[in-house]
């Protein structure tokens, strides 16, 4: 039997990074995780410096990875128990597929 897998995308400031990646790596059921830099835009300037309010934009640290079914409990209720109030945002999506060529 196929185990559904997910993708769970996390975004956290610059700051949590070092936090977030020892969180990550303590999943072991996860298939490794990628991490990135990106430029997150809201039209809300709640807790945005001025240069962030100015250029529109403010850094963030984009984390993705993928999660059997069977795991994705733990990970988000981790997630929600160590970064509350933190700002993070996820999103989770099925995987249709996932293989290496």
């Amino acid at each position: 039997m196929k185990t559904e897998q997910f993708l769970v995308t996390i975004n956290v400031s610059t700051a949590l990074e070092e936090a977030m990646v020892d969180c990550l790596l303590t999943f072991e059921s996860a298939q490794g995780f990628s991490s990135f830099p990106v430029n997150a835009h809201d039209h809300r300037n709640h807790g945005l410096s001025v240069s962030e309010q100015v250029t529109g934009r403010q850094r963030k640290m984009r984390f993705q990875m993928f999660i059997e079914s069977d795991h994705l409990p733990a990970l988000l209720s981790t997630l929600k128990n160590d970064f509350t109030g933190s700002g993070l945002h996820y999103w989770v999506m099925p995987v249709l597929e996932h293989n290496e060529i």
